[in-house]
């Protein structure tokens, strides 16, 4: 039996249903929109339906990148979901804290554990921002200002109003904010070495049957009309046997852009599953007179931005976590 959602039951005729566009909505694309009210409902079912003009905004059609304004009425059409995707939404995910580094009325900034994806998606059930929901149920909103990828450790910025969260996205987009991150890489990093400006191009992997497989990343040519520009300021912090411990700036912020760029210069990252020496990360992985290194050594270190309601500047660093730390410890020369 298929679940309708916006029909009064199980049995009832399915319904048209209307939705009031609140003033924390304003300005928010109608795809993420809709994504936000029709939980469950597959990407390509809500992109199909704005296409085939069901979805409306004051009854005239949309597009799925029309912003919405605080008293918008939205036209949704009654959409069918499957008895598994019901059941799974009737399972939500565990209610979860992460360790607070800031918080007041319009975000929060978390200290994100490696091992955990931000949201959930691509074979994850759920994310931080899933477990934050179901551990804050009187929250309003809360929404990712930015992602880190699932293996990075280190701050993420969470916004609980829907101003904040367009204020701090055209922030990041506009590079207004500082992003440094600490990496471990293979081998001695030129100290001449201080700027990567080499553009990058997402592609896909092909699957064993054919299918489309993992998304990657790699370094393309400037003449690439498909190359999205990408810069990285490298500073050397420690240099380690074997090893460098980096501080990362990156001035742009694309899909697994440090990994590929410190990769690309023959000094790929400790533990980098996608991109690094398999080797050496095997080898890595063999407690020694080192503890042993079970994860990709890459930490978002340090956030600056402006408040969005203040315009102060707000500056967060989180110490690399103990497992890191223990490794840099053990590796590192004796005075």
């Amino acid at each position: 039996m298929n679940h309708i959602i916006g029909a009064k039951s199980a049995i009832a005729t399915p319904a048209v249903k209307w939705l009031l566009v609140d003033e924390e909505s304003t300005g928010q694309r109608l795809d993420n929109f809709l994504m936000r009210h029709l939980k469950g409902v597959p990407k390509t079912h809500i992109y199909r339906i704005i296409r085939s003009g069901e979805v409306r905004i004051n009854k005239g059609r949309a597009s799925a990148d029309t912003r919405v304004e605080s008293g918008d009425e939205v036209r949704l059409p009654p959409v069918r979901i499957s008895d598994k995707v019901a059941e799974k939404a009737e399972r939500p995910a565990p209610g979860r804290e992460f360790p607070l580094l800031f918080e007041d009325d319009s975000l929060l900034a978390i200290d994100k554990p490696a091992g955990v994806a931000v949201h959930g998606g691509s074979g994850v059930s759920f994310g931080v921002i899933e477990q934050l929901r179901q551990a804050r149920p009187q929250a309003k909103l809360l929404e990712l200002v930015h992602r880190l990828d699932r293996d990075t450790s280190g701050i993420l910025l969470v916004a609980k109003k829907r101003s904040a969260l367009r204020h701090l996205q055209d922030q990041f987009r506009e590079r207004e904010t500082g992003k440094t991150y600490l990496a471990l890489v293979k081998g001695d990093w030129p100290t001449k070495l201080k700027v990567i400006d080499q553009p990058l191009l997402k592609f896909l992997l092909q699957g064993q049957d054919g299918s489309e497989g993992e998304r990657r990343v790699r370094v393309t040519t400037p003449e690439d009309p498909d190359g999205m520009r990408s810069i990285t300021l490298v500073n050397v912090s420690r240099r380690l046997p074997g090893a460098t411990l980096l501080e990362v700036t990156i001035k742009t912020g694309r899909t697994h852009q440090i990994r590929v760029h410190l990769a690309s210069q023959g000094h790929p990252i400790a533990g980098d599953d996608k991109y690094g020496d398999f080797e050496w990360n095997r080898q890595l992985q063999k407690p020694g007179r080192n503890p042993g290194l079970k994860r990709m050594f890459l930490h978002a270190w340090r956030l600056q931005f402006n408040h969005p309601v203040t315009a102060e500047r707000v500056s967060l660093q989180t110490d690399l976590p103990p497992e890191l730390k223990a490794y840099v410890d053990h590796a590192s020369p004796s005075e």
